[in-house]
This record gives C-alpha cells, sequence and structure tokens, in this order.
C-alpha cells in the first residue's frame, strides 16, 4: 500500500509540475519581433563608424553615440542608423522622433523619466548631425550617463550635446563623407 501511495504522489505532482509549464509558457510575454534591417552597412568600416569610435574612446561620460540619416544610393526615404557604438543596430529603421530631427532640424532634450525598458539611468540629446559648412545632415544621438557622479541637468547635458556635436562638424566636410571607407 506505501509503495501505490508513493507513486499516486508522485504522478500527481508530475501532473501538476507539467501543468505548471504548460500555463506559465502559454502565459510569458511573446518577445517583441526585431525589425527588418532597411540598410546593410558596407564591408569595410566606414568614417562615421571611426568618428564614433573616437566619441566614444574619449567621452567616458557616453553610453552610446549614433549616427542617422539616408545613406547615398539607398531610396529616398531610408532613414537609417548608419554608424554608431551599438554595431547591432546598423541599419535599423529611424524611429518618428529621429525623422523630425533629420527632416526639420530640431533637437530633442530626453531625461528619459520613468523608461521601463531603460536598465541605465541615462539623458539623451538628439541633435541635427552638421558638416563642417553648418548644413544640417542627418541626426546624432549621444546617449550620456546620468547617474553618481555623471548626474547633470537638461542644461547641462545639452551644452555638453551640443558642444560634442559642434567639435564633430569640423570634421566632416560632407554627408557622403562619412560613408567613405576608412583608412
Amino acid at each position: 500500500m506505501k509503495a501505490l501511495t508513493k507513486f499516486a504522489l508522485a504522478s500527481t505532482i508530475c501532473v501538476l509540475a507539467s501543468a505548471s509549464m504548460v500555463c506559465t509558457a502559454q502565459s510569458a510575454p511573446n518577445a517583441e519581433p526585431q525589425k527588418p534591417k532597411n540598410w546593410t552597412k558596407p564591408s569595410t568600416k566606414i568614417y562615421a563608424q571611426v568618428l564614433s569610435e573616437q566619441i566614444m574612446a574619449s567621452h567616458p561620460e557616453l553610453i552610446s553615440i549614433t549616427f542617422h540619416g539616408v545613406p547615398p544610393g539607398a531610396a529616398a526615404g531610408t532613414y537609417t542608423m548608419f554608424a554608431g557604438s551599438y554595431l547591432d543596430r546598423i541599419g535599423n529603421p529611424d524611429d518618428p522622433d529621429d525623422i523630425d530631427i533629420i527632416t526639420k532640424g530640431i533637437t530633442i532634450v530626453d531625461p528619459r523619466w520613468h523608461r521601463t525598458n531603460d536598465t541605465v539611468k541615462k539623458f539623451v540629446m538628439m541633435m541635427p548631425l552638421r558638416d563642417a559648412s553648418g548644413e544640417n545632415i542627418g541626426l546624432l544621438v549621444a546617449a550620456y550617463k546620468n547617474d553618481g557622479k555623471d548626474a547633470k541637468g537638461e542644461k547641462e547635458f545639452y551644452l555638453a550635446g551640443t558642444a560634442l556635436r559642434d567639435s564633430l562638424q569640423k570634421q566632416i566636410p560632407s554627408f557622403k563623407a562619412l560613408f567613405d571607407p576608412a583608412h
């Protein structure tokens, strides 16, 4: 009888465990489908990627830096990230706010308050990217650390972001030059 009781108990536990796994699997949120890329980067490193790497190496206060626009030869309206510190995101289509900055020349000062998907406290500056002549040619996104010794207010991040962007523009002869092979 003890063997039968143990067998029944073990069977019940197995059935309950299986049912629990099925319920958990069915109630788990589905991963958001990844957007297809709208541009493929060249096989060789481009000048914009070199600039991105230089910026990240000389600005430890940054989490990331990204360059956006319509690459030469791409169809009109192919707004994409074409260089930056997140290599896996190169070729991702731009969001509507990215496109607004490129087409309207606006700046977005984004303190990222209460964002549930952001795991690191940050402050994002989204600014028109300019060439050496001062022409708006795309979008530059700088994500700053905003915690501990790096914590600042909006004014300080705005001034730092625009100073970074303005110093960068001297190194950009034209939008097309950003896509030249790196030397």
